[in-house]
């Protein structure tokens, strides 16, 4: 015991000692890199030319496959959107299988199966591994697309467009990628629906014949497999398909010189209270080039995280932003830079100007020591993560043989890493950060943030452009009539609605309205009975049943929320929200809720002159309101809720039978961030017939 103690206290003292030489403010050297071993990737090749590539990886008893297409098809045109499309149309049945029967055998393997209009993948376990690539065979070989699900696949893709018109993202990402590239080249054409209504069958049919061919297809497996077990399997499948000359169209590569200057682009959006913002262009930066790590290492210095200068200047320092990020990304075809924030807009035009500043910095103020090793290390991080998935190490295979990358690109990719210099830093930054030849494409409110961004534009002109990036006259806002006020409008409003002998000639109304989300038919019932009791259902129709998916239900005292099962209380302002909803008089009181109007001004809403109205109410809750010069119809209706903006939209208003005088709009559209566009149909009006008191319970 004595011995044991005495070499505890000896180990003590010398640890103590050498504490004591330790300089602690001194950060440790990182060590070298390591050398990375990316595991054995077999390959083959099948007589049809379709290269295979093969990664063993018995961990768990699984198996997926993904086939890449090296192609460069032809444009789209005026029927920009059909490769969008393919997922679901090359999933629609093959010649020897219905739509539902390969459905069902996907689902009877719990196995995943997708398509792309580039590619397709699958996976599941081992022991379904034939039946997987035979199902993936007969896709590749033997897809039929029908002319009616073609027809239901572009009613779907019409309806994610109509989300997108009132979505600051997709107006951003749309109108930069016209702006950068241009409608003659694929990265530059955005689907409209005038361009997808033109799409034909024989379209989507030659696409699929002309480019899904072995001669350039690259396939992956990843797997609890050898190569042994593997070769015949895809031999038998794949063995069959057939190849054939596959185009190679050319396109009208954008400007990628510093001649171009810059350029403000900017997306109106109704009564936006932030702005989205892209600082953007197209690079040359082709993979596997000497440039790719050592940009990856600038952009990760500029923008790739928190640690980024954009992160701590727009959020940190100045608050501005709850993040602020760029990226850079290599292509074949044409990389692209983009430097992105969201803000409010009273800042909007400053944090272009930061944006801007700091990546005029990248060119001049070089990386301290520490944040260049930060920003290595957050990236050989992101690499090492990826080594542990087997699936990647099969996508770097690919790569080196498509892209015809130095053979130990990836195998020396660390050391590589570890080698870039802070004067490396600086010449990608000046090879690649260009503020002074790129396009600030901003989707936000015109009024309050485009003219402040004409200064950064070289030519000072502000350039418009609508969701898809269609160039477009800006509506003019314009000045109310002399001696017009808000009340002058709301009264108009009234009086078109029925006037108040019209509005309380209504005692209780019932309304149902037909719509549908993503080609799934929906059902919306709202009732409403005096003084002020409501109800509103959303029901699905599904397999020919119906199920309520959403409920609100309030009685005049008390209310609560029903959606997926789990129903919860109204309370606090959702309670005073439902309370004035709910009351069928609350046009002639609006008082009584503390709503106050202030007219703005004018502005042309669907090709019509509307008065512009700004609506606070007692709990400070914006919005805006736009009422029809002519009629006096409320046209329009944007609420602010926080950062984000729930636009309606009313149309076709009809006088109601059975009262005296009192319209109801027939045709409402709801839109917001995060939301699918919602347009919903009038079906039925009843009014004045009992509802029951116990529809309110």
């Amino acid at each position: 015991m004595k011995k044991i103690t005495l070499s505890i206290l000896a180990i003590a003292l010398a640890t103590g000692a050498w504490a004591q030489t330790l300089d602690r403010s001194i950060k440790p050297k990182p060590g070298p890199a390591p050398e990375i071993k990316l595991g054995k990737t077999e390959s083959f090749t099948l007589p049809n030319g379709m290269q295979v590539f093969v990664v063993e990886n018995h961990k768990l008893p699984t198996i997926e496959c993904n086939i890449e297409l090296d192609i460069r098809p032809e444009l789209q045109g005026d029927m920009a959107g059909y490769k969008e499309m393919m997922s679901e149309l090359l999933l629609s049945g093959t010649t020897t299988r219905s739509k539902d029967k390969l459905n069902a055998e996907i689902d009877q393997m719990g196995a995943n199966i997708n398509v792309s209009d580039a590619g397709m993948s699958g996976s599941g376990l081992k022991k379904y591994t034939e039946k997987i690539f035979d199902l993936m065979a007969d896709i590749a070989m033997n897809t039929k697309i029908s002319q009616d699900e073609l027809d239901k696949t572009k009613k779907k893709t019409l309806s994610g467009l109509e989300t997108q018109k009132n979505d600051p993202d997709a107006m951003v990402r749309n109108v930069s990628a016209v702006v950068n590239f241009g409608s003659n080249h694929p990265y530059g054409e955005i689907p409209t629906d005038e361009s997808v209504k033109k799409i034909t069958l024989d379209r989507c049919t030659h696409y699929y014949s002309t480019y899904f061919r072995p001669n350039v297809a690259y396939m992956a497996i990843v797997g609890d497999v050898t190569v042994a077990e593997i070769k015949p399997i895809v031999e038998k499948y794949f063995g069959k398909w057939q190849k054939a000359d596959v185009p190679v169209a050319t396109y009208s590569i954008p400007a990628l010189s510093s001649t171009k200057l810059t350029k403000v682009a900017f997306a109106p959006k109704t009564a936006a209270v932030q702005s989205v913002v892209s600082v953007t262009y197209p690079v040359d930066l082709k993979p596997g080039t000497p440039d790719v790590i050592k940009a990856r290492v600038a952009n990760v210095v500029l923008g790739g995280g928190s640690q980024g200068r954009l992160f701590l200047d727009l959020r940190e320092k100045h608050a501005w932003t709850y993040g602020a990020y760029s990226s850079l990304r290599e292509d074949d075809l044409a990389g692209t830079f983009s430097a992105t924030v969201k803000c409010r807009n009273i800042v909007s035009d400053s944090s272009v100007g930061a944006l801007i500043d700091e990546m005029r910095t990248m060119q001049t103020d070089k990386v301290s020591d520490t944040a260049l090793q930060n920003s290595i290390t957050y990236l050989s991080g992101g690499f090492a993560i990826g080594l542990e998935d087997p699936k990647r190490v099969a996508q770097y295979a690919i790569n080196i043989e498509r892209y015809h990358m130095p053979k130990d690109f990836y195998q020396n990719y660390l050391k590589n890493l570890a080698a870039v210099t802070s004067d490396d830093v600086i010449e990608m930054s000046k090879k690649y950060i260009r503020p002074d030849n790129a396009n600030i494409v901003v989707a936000g409110s015109k009024e309050e943030v485009a003219n402040k961004l004409a200064r950064f534009s070289a030519d000072g002109k502000i350039d418009y452009y609508d969701f898809s990036g269609k160039s477009v006259k800006p509506m003019e806002s314009m000045a109310a009539p002399a001696g017009m006020t808000a009340d002058d409008v709301f009264k108009k409003y009234v009086a078109a609605m029925g006037g108040e002998k019209g509005i309380n000639s209504v005692k209780d109304i019932k309304i149902t309205m037909a719509s549908e989300v993503q080609g799934t038919p929906l059902t919306i019932t709202e009732m409403k009975k005096a003084p002020n009791s409501y109800k509103q259902m959303i029901d699905v129709a599904m397999n020919g049943q119906k199920m309520t998916v959403q409920k609100q239900v309030f009685n005049g005292t008390k209310g609560y929320t029903e959606a997926q099962g789990k129903k919860v209380d109204m309370a606090g302002d959702d309670l005073d929200e439902i309370t004035e909803q709910a009351d069928l008089y609350s046009d002639l009181h609006p008082e009584k809720y503390g709503v106050k109007r202030t007219l703005k001004g004018m502005e042309a809403v669907n090709g019509s002159n509307a008065y512009v109205v700004d609506v606070v109410n007692a709990k400070g809750k914006k919005s805006t309101e736009y009422y029809d010069a002519a009629s006096g119809l409320l046209v329009r209706k944007a609420q602010i809720n926080g950062e984000q903006t729930q636009t309606s939209e009313y149309a076709d208003y009809q006088t109601v039978d059975g009262t005296q005088g009192f319209k109801v709009a027939h045709k409402v559209t709801e839109s917001g961030p995060g939301m699918p566009t919602i347009s919903a149909t009038v079906q039925t009006v009843e009014v004045n017939k009992g509802i029951a008191d116990t529809e309110f319970n």
